[in-house]
């Protein structure tokens, strides 16, 4: 049985029951001690009425804001790690911290693949090749997943397994797949980050320096140099060719947990 609740307090007495609360509608188990397990937010103004469809797929609620609207309840709550748009720019892929990858088509707002490469283990990152042809997913396991996208009409239709690299014993926080289609580097809470050749993935070497754990990582444009984020509080420019670091830039306080190059 599930409750959901919403802002002013009246109640739906059936199989599901739902209480109000304004303007978010909130599910809670009531088999459980622990606080509600989901929230779904839009409506803007106090929520007046909500129902449910008898599949128990979908929920419909009504509000002072004017609108009406209809959530789908198939899919869990868990936290969206990670995000990419496939470049064919009408599919995206997630993954979630339950360890579960979605890919999404944004023309009919609706799940059509469903990948889970290791039940209950966080994927952390996403990376889509240039060319649409390949995904590579990372776990809080230290894994990572590689897939060929096989694609119908530009749709992806099927993900084909090529390899699992287990690539670092701690957490990994990034992967990424390099513009030129040759290097996949992951970032990782060990303080390294790894480059591996995508042809064989073997690694082909590893940048030492941080002194915490690298949260992110940037190729340029040609794939010659890369730049690594830290919680050391530096971010830290690469020569790909050699491994060596090129520049240290500081002036954060904090962590520094996201980087970009801008050299289109």
């Amino acid at each position: 049985m599930k409750i959901f609740t919403l802002s002013k307090t009246f109640f739906l007495i059936a199989s599901k029951r739902a209480a109000a609360c304004n303007p978010y509608i909130r599910l809670f188990d009531i088999n459980s001690h622990h606080g509600h397990v989901r929230t779904f937010v839009g409506h803007t103004s106090n929520v007046m009425a909500v129902g449910f469809h008898a599949d128990g797929n979908s929920m419909y609620s009504g509000s002072e804001d004017g609108t009406v609207r209809i959530w789908d309840l198939r899919y869990n709550s868990a936290e969206i790690n990670a995000i990419v748009l496939h470049p064919n720019q009408i599919e995206l892929i997630s993954g979630d911290q339950d360890g579960i990858i979605r890919v999404w088509d944004t023309r009919m707002n609706s799940c059509t693949i469903e990948l889970v490469p290791e039940p209950d283990t966080a994927i952390r990152s996403l990376s889509v090749m240039r060319d649409g042809t390949m995904l590579a997913a990372a776990n809080d396991g230290g894994t990572c997943f590689i897939w060929n996208i096989l694609r119908e009409s530009q749709v992806i239709t099927k993900f084909e397994p090529i390899h699992k690299l287990q690539a670092h014993d701690r957490q990994i926080l990034k992967c990424v797949l390099s513009p030129d289609s040759k290097y996949l580097a992951t970032a990782s809470s060990d303080k390294t980050v790894k480059i591996w050749n995508v042809d064989s993935f073997t690694l082909d070497k590893v940048l030492t320096g941080h002194q915490r754990w690298v949260w992110d990582c940037a190729f340029s444009v040609d794939a010659k140099f890369i730049l690594t984020a830290s919680s050391d509080m530096t971010a830290r420019l690469w020569s790909m060719e050699e491994g060596n670091e090129l520049r240290v830039y500081r002036g954060h306080n904090k962590a520094i947990v996201c980087c970009a190059l801008n050299d289109v």
